[in-house]
């Protein structure tokens, strides 16, 4: 029976879900384990400049993976001959290779695999598997959604999401500084997690997101950066035709100082991804885009001010 009265919990509005047809799984990384059970690939194509948990699944299924490089674009430098149970997997690299997702699309058809970890405002593209990770766009701890037309018969259970809170909560009311713990141990809870539905928290807490207003903040900051450092930015894409919010404004700067002198400066830049300095030798592309591009902050979080404060310390 529904508990009534009583004290009260957190109150979150009722809203939809921007991927409102998707698969809500637990995580990513447990959507493309997903996709791999229900479409019984054995070996799939991975690239070397990628997140190691991608591997998980990979791993504890026994499928074979062989990487695969990439170019000064973001875009893989070789095709292959996919035979029967194999599959490919592109990652839509910060949110701006859409164009590479509809050309890889193309190519492999339906053993096509997109990582849109860092594309979450992309659309899924019909008869193409692809995954999104919502916590790297707004405040949730934990969740991924998943568009396949092989589905799994089995009736997965509910995640639990309260304990992973700590850091989201303890930022409000402290700092980013004295919630990092938090976030580092909450983040390696989600390793080796099996397949699961969201959690109910996790999934009221994505309905009460205004969708509309998160995209509008990021691509608008997203081009207040590149209109003040695409003559600088050594990644040589173009992002005039982008209508979609990135994750995040990739710039690959000459100044090899500038990642520590932001991190100083408490503008907080990831490296994408430390794994890869152990896959790659050091003249290896992926290991040098690795080391030197650098994911300036554009979130929903943040407003012109705030961009021009990163441009300051660029320019």
């Amino acid at each position: 029976m529904k508990s009534i009265g009583g004290y009260f919990s957190l109150e979150l509005s009722s809203g939809e879900h921007f991927h409102k047809n998707g698969i809500m799984l637990n995580t990513a990384r447990n959507c493309l384990e997903y996709i791999l059970l229900s479409k019984q690939y054995k070996k799939i194509y991975i690239p070397f400049y990628t997140c190691e948990v991608l591997l998980e699944p990979l791993k504890k299924h026994k499928i074979i993976y062989q990487f695969y490089h990439i170019n000064k674009f973001l875009e893989p430098v070789e095709t292959f001959d996919l035979s029967a149970h194999q599959a490919f997997l592109y990652t839509n690299y910060f949110g701006v290779k859409n164009d590479a997702v509809e050309r890889l699309a193309n190519l492999y058809g339906k053993q096509l695999i997109v990582d849109n970890a860092q594309a979450f405002f992309s659309k899924p593209l019909n008869g193409i598997d692809i995954f999104y990770s919502p916590r790297k766009f707004f405040g949730v701890s934990d969740g991924g959604i998943l568009f396949t037309d092989k589905l799994l018969t089995a009736d997965f259970e509910h995640d639990i999401s309260f304990n992973r809170m700590s850091h989201l909560l303890k930022r409000i009311d402290s700092s980013a500084e004295d919630a990092y713990c938090d976030f580092k141990q909450n983040d390696n809870s989600l390793n080796n997690n099996p397949i699961k539905k969201i959690s109910k928290l996790t999934d009221n807490l994505l309905r009460s997101i205004d969708y509309k207003k998160v995209r509008k903040i990021r691509t608008e900051n997203f081009f207040i950066l590149d209109l003040a450092l695409r003559k600088s930015n050594l990644l040589n894409i173009n992002f005039s035709n982008i209508d979609y919010a990135p994750m995040v404004y990739p710039f690959w700067a000459k100044d090899e100082t500038l990642r520590k002198k932001l991190i100083n400066n408490k503008i907080y830049v990831a490296t994408y991804w430390n794994n890869v300095f152990e896959w790659c030798k050091e003249t290896d592309l992926d290991y040098i885009i690795a080391k030197n591009i650098i994911p300036l902050p554009i979130d929903q979080r943040y407003n012109n001010e705030d961009m021009q404060q990163i441009i300051n310390l660029i320019v």
